[in-house]
């Protein structure tokens, strides 16, 4: 490579911007050039690693040698690589007609965070930070094995983020990892600014509700899932990983699990798995009941419903679904008001919700209890992505129960089962049981 040319070629790229820094060491028949993006670097480090050793060694072949020693040392690729690395933080150097890049990042992000999406009372509280290396450097101090593997490449036409792929070379479900691998390098956008977007660029079915992937934070979960053989997409300048292939029971479990007796853990397990199906069923069972098959109920508590809705406009349907779509309002309001507000904010409106309402007759008080369970059970779904789609699911079979009744919520329910059975993510059936020891060999057997 033409070190003139190359250097001419940078400085036209630049040549619309004053960011780009030029400079020139001359002392004692020594000298060198480099230039770097001044909000990019340390410039204390500079001061360490280039400018002071130059001017403390004796002659340009020792400071050649001691610059080709440093850990930051990397030769240089093609011109466009080159240009990349410079955007990334990094010092091209030139040293007797020869060019060389020192990575000197000047990095603000790269403290490690508190847990704030799953949070946990046992085990780890801290999560992952935005800048991949520190992310990187925990993962390797968790997983202290030999054969942990990280792939990197460049993603996003306009901001060139870096991706990394990490996982297990002996227990990595080779067919998931081969999929991953294709689709990434397919993306095709011009700005990927999380590594969450990945859920949607990876996903063959883009309009699937539920998620192919899932989308965690704390460092023990990421090390239980490149354990148990899955993919790991980590990218830089996101505090969030994403992990695959998944299964069903993959978003109904903690890693607190983990940390109790197999009683307790089983306890908390039966107690999500009820809250989901309380969650996705009861407001149909609701207006099943009310509207088509009131006998289902013992006489003395259909009477008691039946007494609770007198006054209300309404028919069970509407009361439902106005109800609904208030607490929609209160989640979302919860979400995205600032913290110090938001649980003052979302009380009051529940409680003055639930006042007025009853007192208005617009809907009854068992509606509003039905309302409130629900509510409650969809909080006890582990991963955010599940709850979502379980609470667009739960509108579906309550539209598809006011036509048809209970007979329509059963089938619509056998055809929830159904749709699940038909997904897959990355080669794994959706509603298998993952059995981590015989992913490798039936992952390799696909192939």
């Amino acid at each position: 490579m033409n070190t003139q040319e190359t250097l001419l070629w940078i400085n036209e790229q630049f040549s619309h911007t004053n960011e780009l820094v030029q400079k020139t060491l001359e002392y004692e028949q020594k000298n060198i050039a480099y230039m770097y993006i001044k909000s990019l670097i340390d410039n204390e480090m500079l001061q360490k690693t280039i400018i002071k050793p130059f001017f403390e060694m004796a002659n340009m072949e020792q400071f050649k040698l001691y610059v080709q020693a440093l850990p930051q040392f990397e030769e240089v690729p093609a011109k466009e690589q080159v240009l990349l690395e410079i955007m990334n933080g990094s010092i091209l150097l030139e040293i007797g007609n020869e060019l060389c890049l020192i990575d000197l990042k000047l990095s603000k992000n790269d403290e490690v965070s508190s847990a704030s999406v799953e949070m946990t009372i046992h085990g780890s509280q801290i999560a992952l930070s935005d800048n991949l290396l520190t992310n990187l450097n925990l993962i390797r101090s968790y997983y202290r094995q030999p054969t942990l593997n990280i792939e990197y490449m460049s993603l996003g036409e306009v901001n060139q983020q870096k991706v990394a792929i990490v996982y297990d070379t002996e227990k990595v479900n080779t067919q998931a990892l081969k999929l991953i691998k294709e689709k990434l390098q397919r993306v095709d956008k011009q700005v990927i600014s999380a590594a969450n977007q990945f859920n949607n660029y990876l996903n063959d079915k883009r309009f699937s509700l539920f998620p192919q992937m899932i989308m965690t934070e704390p460092p023990d979960r990421i090390i239980y899932n490149i354990a148990g053989g899955k993919v790991v997409i980590l990218q830089d300048g996101s505090s969030q990983c994403l992990a695959a292939p998944v299964v069903f029971f993959d978003f109904m479990n903690t890693m607190e699990d983990d940390y109790h007796t197999v009683i307790i853990s089983t306890f908390l397990r039966l107690l999500r798995y009820l809250g989901f199906f309380i969650s996705l069923l009861l407001p149909s069972i609701y207006v099943g009941v009310t509207s088509y098959a009131p006998e289902v109920f013992r006489t003395e508590l259909a009477l008691t419903v039946a007494g609770s809705r007198m006054g209300v406009p309404f028919s069970s349907f509407v009361e439902v679904l106005f109800m609904l779509f208030f607490m929609e309002l209160l989640l979302e309001a919860s979400i995205r008001l600032p913290k110090a507000v938001s649980a003052t904010a979302t009380t009051v409106g529940g409680l003055i919700l639930g006042t007025a309402v009853t007192e208005a007759s617009l809907a009854s008080n068992i509606m509003v209890i039905i309302v409130s369970a629900v509510a409650i059970s969809t909080f006890v779904i582990p991963v955010n992505e599940m709850a979502f789609a379980i609470r667009i699911v739960r509108l579906l079979l309550i539209v598809i129960t006011s036509i048809f009744g209970l007979a329509g919520l059963t089938l619509g329910f056998l055809v929830f089962i159904l749709y699940l059975t038909s997904l897959d993510s990355y080669g794994e059936p959706y509603l298998r049981v993952y059995n981590y020891k015989k992913n490798k060999e039936r992952s390799e057997g696909h192939l």
